[in-house]
C-alpha cells in the first residue's frame, strides 16, 4: 500500500481533491480530523494546551475553544509552534494506528493507495517519510474568495491564516505532483485521475 501525502494551503482545495481520490478507490485519512480527536475533552493533549495557553482556550464544558485558540496561535508564530509540539505527536500516533489497521486487511480488500491529507507537511519536515507528495494549489484571490464566501471568514482573517502558513513555493519544492484547483471541478478531477493512474501503474 502506497502512502501519499496530500498537502496545500488553507482554501487551496485539499479536501475536494481528497474526496476525488477516495471516489477513485483510495483510502483517505485527514490529519485535521485526527487533530480534533487528539484534543477531545479530558484528553492529555487538551490538558497540555490548557496548561500552556490558559483556561480561556476551554469552553465552560471543558471542550477546546477553537476560535479563541486560533486567535492566539495565528497571531504568534511561537505560540503556533508550541501548539504543534503538543498536538503533532498525538496526530502521528493516531495516523500510524489507522495505517496499521489498513495494512492488516486481507489483500483483496486492502486499498492500493492511502492518501494522507496533512496541511502541515512542510512545516513538520515530514515529506521524506511518504511514498509521494501531492501539492494542491490555487491562486491567492481564489483562496481568499473561498475562505470568505464558504467559511465566513473576514478578508483580514483569511489573509492572516494564509500568511501564517508556508508559501506554495516551499510546498512545491517537495511535490511529486502539483494539482491546481482554480478552474472547474472537471479540470481538477482530470488532474487527480492522471495522478491516480500513475500511482496504480
Amino acid at each position: 500500500m502506497k502512502v501519499i501525502a496530500l498537502t496545500g494551503g488553507i482554501g487551496a482545495g485539499k479536501s475536494t481533491v481528497a474526496k476525488m481520490f477516495a471516489e477513485l478507490g483510495a483510502a483517505t485519512i485527514d490529519a485535521d480530523q485526527l487533530a480534533k480527536t487528539a484534543v477531545t475533552a479530558g484528553s492529555p493533549a487538551l490538558q497540555q494546551i490548557a496548561a500552556s495557553f490558559g483556561s480561556e482556550v476551554l469552553t465552560p464544558d471543558g471542550e477546546l475553544n477553537r476560535s479563541r485558540l486560533g486567535e492566539i496561535v495565528f497571531a504568534d508564530p511561537q505560540s503556533r509552534k508550541k501548539l504543534e509540539a503538543i498536538v503533532h505527536p498525538e496526530v502521528q500516533r493516531l495516523f500510524q494506528k489507522q495505517r496499521k489497521e489498513l495494512l492488516a486487511q486481507p489483500d483483496a480488500t486492502r486499498p492500493a493507495v492511502l492518501i494522507y491529507e496533512i496541511p502541515l507537511l512542510v512545516e513538520s519536515a515530514a515529506a521524506a517519510q511518504y511514498d509521494g507528495v501531492v501539492v494542491v494549489t490555487a491562486a491567492l484571490e481564489t483562496r481568499l474568495q473561498r475562505l470568505t464566501e464558504q467559511r465566513g471568514m473576514t478578508h483580514q482573517a483569511a489573509q492572516q491564516r494564509i500568511t501564517a502558513q508556508v508559501s506554495d513555493t516551499a510546498r512545491i519544492a517537495v511535490a511529486d505532483w502539483v494539482i491546481t484547483t482554480d478552474e472547474s471541478l472537471a479540470d481538477t478531477l482530470r488532474q487527480v485521475t492522471s495522478v491516480w493512474q500513475e500511482l496504480l501503474a
